[in-house]
């Protein structure tokens, strides 16, 4: 039904134009970061390739751009760009609800495949993107010096987000 209303929607590197919601504009951009279950190191080499394309897979069904995956063997980088009618933590839900079950089903071996519990979103505007599109890119690299442990707790403290060190990783 076209009410009449409609709208451009600016999402990150692209538009969307989307009926019913006037003079709603959008650029959103989040860095997400989440691990493996208890940290195992799951994702080796032979299937991180396929396990980013899934993910990015994923994202295109609900809508939202990846516009980069990466990581290491016991956690994943995604940067996000996405629209404001769709609540981060019902898409990553479903994002690490279903690659969960389709890891644990491609590869046997890994068992009752899990991701953490929770995650790390952290927001960034645009012009960080490319500096976290190098930084999700150089993964190896950077944790052949630096453990992912360090790596979070900074990025929580960058972000000012005060924790309880029970429950940073689980």
């Amino acid at each position: 039904m076209d009410d009449g209303w409609s709208i451009l929607l600016v999402i990150g590197c692209g538009f969307r134009h989307i009926a019913g919601m006037a003079n709603t504009f959008a650029s959103l951009f989040v860095h997400v970061v989440f691990s493996t279950k208890n940290r195992a190191p799951h994702i080796g080499t032979d299937i991180e390739d396929d396990v980013w394309r899934y993910l990015g897979g994923i994202c295109r069904k609900h809508g939202v751009k990846a516009l980069q995956i990466g990581g290491v063997e016991d956690h994943v980088h995604l940067l996000l760009s996405y629209g404001p009618t769709l609540a981060l933590s019902d898409f990553m839900k479903r994002l690490k609800g279903e690659s969960s079950k389709w890891i644990s089903g491609r590869w046997p071996a890994l068992g009752a495949f899990a991701w953490q519990d929770g995650y790390g979103a952290f927001s960034i505007g645009k012009s960080q993107v490319a500096a976290t599109l190098s930084y999700i890119q150089g993964q190896r690299a950077h944790h052949a010096k630096v453990p992912f442990q360090t790596e979070y707790r900074q990025f929580l403290h960058v972000h000012d987000i005060e924790v309880d060190e029970r429950f940073i990783f689980g």
